[in-house]
């Protein structure tokens, strides 16, 4: 005769076990929300209702952007970390909020890995190098050679301390063994009128951003930013045929919030992937300046952790700080 005990498991918990169940096999049943931290208009808002729109072709239900600007994204990622794990939120993060900010502030009111589960990278894009006209270089070559030979003469734009525009300009400091000076502007609209103006000498940008600038002549683009060349400016080099070990991207992703139930974001990777995969939505991210991407959660697990520790070694090297 079997004489074990026999364990007891409250009646609340076999409820709640039910109704967590059931709610994950009748998903979605309802709206979903994308948090997306930044205002409407930027990158990471195109990017996120392109993606956004054909998802819920998939799902069956509307896949609702939600605009959670502030304090460099901190505020919709400390919004989606503190969300309920039941799939009916989602997170498009960015380079800033997955790998800098992470190696510039110890008091984040997030954690990448312990509050979020990956779902995949959206998409990745090199940015452009350029320069006010009067500016006596036309190659990186020749941008470096000025930098030796008048360190802290030449001065660089950014949209803010800590923002890949920042890094990049630190990347090249660091790499070249040059001075140039840093500095930041409340956004990168600001900072590249200044570059026309010829008040700043260069910036590291968008090229949706300067595009119409280069064709006008206002500014002069030398390089892109990225491992291989922009296909969006493919006669341009990069900085890395110049200066080898340049690299520097902005790059965007979905997550989830952490304990979400494993069917459910197996759903949401699956619908995501399609998405992007999408001919059209395709062409809308490549019409940005950006490549999709739409890998494994995996993938893009790995990809945050090489990305925040190649960042960390810049912001450590070039001693980047969020204060003055």
């Amino acid at each position: 005769m079997n004489t074990a005990p026999i364990m007891r498991i409250p009646l609340g918990c076999c409820l709640l076990l039910a109704a967590v169940t059931a709610s994950a096999q009748n998903y979605p049943n309802k709206p979903i929300r994308m948090i997306v931290a930044s205002a409407p208009g930027g990158a990471p808002d195109i990017l996120g209702r392109a993606v956004a729109q054909k998802m819920g072709e998939s799902l069956g239900q509307p896949v609702v952007i939600d605009n959670r600007a502030g304090a460099s994204g901190l505020i919709g990622a400390e919004m989606a970390a503190k969300s309920a794990p039941d799939g009916y939120t989602l997170f498009l993060g960015t380079t800033t909020l997955y790998a800098i900010l992470p190696n510039l502030k110890k008091n984040l009111p997030y954690d990448i890995k312990r509050d979020f589960a990956s779902v995949t990278q959206i998409a990745g894009a090199s940015n452009v190098l350029v320069i006010n006209p009067s500016v006596a270089a036309k190659s990186v070559a020749e941008l470096l050679q000025l930098a030796k030979a008048k360190p802290g003469a030449l001065n660089y734009a950014s949209a803010g301390r800590g923002t890949p525009a920042h890094l990049a300009g630190e990347m090249i400091n660091v790499l070249a063994g040059v001075n140039m000076t840093h500095v930041p502007y409340k956004g990168a609209g600001p900072a590249l009128v200044d570059v026309i103006a010829g008040q700043i000498q260069l910036i590291i940008t968008s090229p949706i951003a300067a595009g119409a600038h280069i064709t006008s002549g206002k500014v002069r683009a030398l390089a892109t930013t990225g491992a291989t060349r922009n296909p969006a400016l493919p006669d341009l080099p990069t900085v890395a045929e110049t200066l080898p070990g340049y690299e520097i991207t902005q790059w965007w992703g979905l997550s989830l919030p952490a304990k979400t139930p494993r069917n459910i974001s197996e759903r949401i990777h699956g619908d995501t992937v399609k998405a992007i995969n999408a001919v059209d939505v395709r062409e809308r991210i490549l019409r940005t300046g950006a490549v999709p991407v739409g890998g494994t959660a995996q993938a893009f697990d790995a990809f945050i952790t090489a990305e925040q520790q190649r960042l960390g070694r810049v912001i450590r090297e070039a001693r980047v700080t969020l204060e003055d």
